[in-house]
């Protein structure tokens, strides 16, 4: 099976949904952010830091395209990765692209609990106050490409474990014919 990419803004859910969703349907789960690290044998915030977001764009390409080339896998990408280069037209050759949609409001408080903020680069020292706005733009900035998705899927309830696990299967749902039959009509919603 081709890889399945989440995309969407950070705090979508795409690890806490993704983590599930490969369990539930027996495939492996790759964060991109943590596949990254790994091979750098440093932080997402340490490349930031040391060699700039640049080069960080440069190795999340490089690593991308290795993922791209696996298969059994359910792939969290970093909330940028679709924006940068041709890496969203890579995803959708490669695979099945899912965009991951919530409330700006609803990114904004997941993103405010202390263990999300420490490790984002962007947002580690910014005021509370100053995230909403942030989102907002950014968002917007956004959507032009995480609207290349092949499909959309709102991941809003996924607060807790039960609540995780209800929305992995109707998100497996909604991917089990996109797998099987390779159809790649766009935007199917849940």
């Amino acid at each position: 099976m081709k890889p399945v990419f989440l995309i969407g803004y950070m705090g979508c859910g795409k690890t806490t949904l993704g983590e599930v969703l490969a369990r539930q349907m027996g495939l492996s789960f790759i964060d991109l952010d943590e596949y990254i690290e790994r091979k750098q044998g440093a932080t997402i915030v340490e490349i930031f830091d040391k060699m700039g977001e640049k080069r960080f764009r440069e190795l999340e390409t490089a690593a991308l395209c290795d993922v791209a080339t696996m298969s059994d896998v359910i792939v969290g990408c970093g909330g940028g990765t679709p924006c940068h280069g041709d890496n969203m037209a890579l995803m959708n050759e490669a695979g099945i692209t899912m965009w991951l949609t919530t409330s700006p409001e609803r990114i904004t408080a997941r993103l405010l609990l202390p263990e999300q903020k420490v490790k984002r680069p962007k947002f580690a020292n910014l005021p509370d106050e100053a995230f909403l706005p942030l989102v907002k733009r950014e968002l917007e900035a956004r959507t032009p490409y995480y609207s290349q998705a092949r499909l959309q899927f709102d991941s809003t309830d996924i607060e807790t474990g039960p609540a995780t696990e209800r929305t992995a299967r109707r998100l497996a749902i909604l991917l089990h014919p996109h797998l099987e039959t390779g159809n790649e009509e766009p935007k199917t919603r849940n």
